[in-house]
């Protein structure tokens, strides 16, 4: 793997860089990300606090802030669903893991929201700890 891991949308406006090495990475579970992917479970990395940076395309990103939750950030171009961020939480940032340009050198050690997974496509018996809700409900965020 090398630095900065580079990744963006389907049309090339937007361009981002990860400058350290990931933290760690996740599948959500949860019926917003569903909806969002289109698939059963949205895989995401989590970069170092500051180390993520866009590089191409500002102004095309677009966001999706919801009552509650995250806020969901796109291409206003394409519509490539690129990273997801959590006022609550402001130094975890979810990058959608089909977004880099090549492999991110980081695989995903935790299922969260499975009290919402999807009735057609049962989770793999992978061994990954599961959690009913978020993650973060198990250390007080």
């Amino acid at each position: 793997m090398e630095l900065p891991l580079t990744g963006g949308c389907n049309c090339g406006a937007v361009r981002y860089e990860v400058g350290e090495p990931l933290v760690r990475a996740s599948y959500c579970h949860c019926r917003r990300c569903q909806r969002r992917t289109g698939t059963a479970a949205s895989a995401q990395a989590h970069p170092a606090p500051e180390s993520f940076r866009i590089v191409a395309g500002e102004d095309r990103l677009r966001v999706w802030r919801p009552e509650s939750g995250g806020e969901k950030w796109f291409c206003g171009e394409c519509g490539s669903a690129l990273f997801g961020s959590n006022p609550a939480h402001p130094e975890s940032i979810g990058i959608r893991m089909g977004t880099f340009d090549d492999d991110p050198g980081v695989r995903p050690s935790v299922r969260q929201f499975v009290a919402y997974a999807a009735p057609w496509e049962p989770i793999p018996d992978d061994g990954l700890p599961r959690f009913p809700e978020s993650r973060h409900a198990s250390d007080g965020r």
